[in-house]
């Protein structure tokens, strides 16, 4: 096994785990047992936890720009594009009902641990705020971008929360269908304006 992809999947079985049983439930020896390596040559890739957490972070970054940058990529229309965000709950609904929504649980879960990684995990949700709020004001929503942004990123996070706590498929469905209203309305609010 290449040293290069060794290190890649122990990243990979640490992302899976770390979003499904937590990150200090998570042992080096479970992400060694998923990656099939002895724990000798886990550490010769990773010392740390720490180490791994960090790394867990930097491809969870860059796999958010990325599907950020496809949704550039394939509409020039920042409604469409928003409309992509909301439709993730979607898309994830049997993952996001078993474990909730991955950055919202992991940012939970490292701040109540006054983790030091806990600042490094809230920039995928910065990202997704950052985003939101260029979408919202070529919406022509500037003065309000940011109110929006942040009023999406919290009613997607409640519905990730709730979904897992009362695994309800039709709950994830009534509620992104709302928010798809609710998005419409900012649309056309915005356009009756002018």
């Amino acid at each position: 096994m290449r040293e290069n992809s060794t290190r890649e999947q122990i990243i990979t079985a640490a992302d899976d785990l770390f979003y499904r049983q937590g990150f200090e439930q998570t042992t080096f020896a479970d992400i060694a047992e998923a990656v099939g390596i002895s724990r000798g040559n886990f550490y010769y890739h990773f010392k740390t936890k720490g180490e791994i957490l960090e790394a867990v972070i930097k491809r969870r970054l860059a796999n958010t720009q990325d599907m950020l940058d496809q949704w550039e990529a394939e509409s020039s229309e920042p409604l469409e594009r928003i409309r992509s965000f909301v439709r993730i709950l979607i898309g994830n609904r049997g993952k996001i009902m078993r474990h909730g929504c991955p950055v919202g649980t992991l940012c939970a879960e490292l701040a109540k641990l006054e983790h030091l990684q806990r600042d490094a995990a809230n920039e995928v949700m910065t990202l997704f705020r950052n985003w939101l709020r260029r979408q919202f004001a070529a919406l022509r929503h500037e003065a309000d971008a940011d109110v929006l942004a942040m009023h999406l990123l919290a009613r997607s996070q409640g519905i990730a929360l709730v979904a897992n706590a009362y695994q309800e498929e039709n709950f994830v469905d009534a509620e992104v269908e709302q928010l798809l209203d609710w998005l419409d309305a900012c649309a056309s609010q915005r356009t009756h304006a002018e």
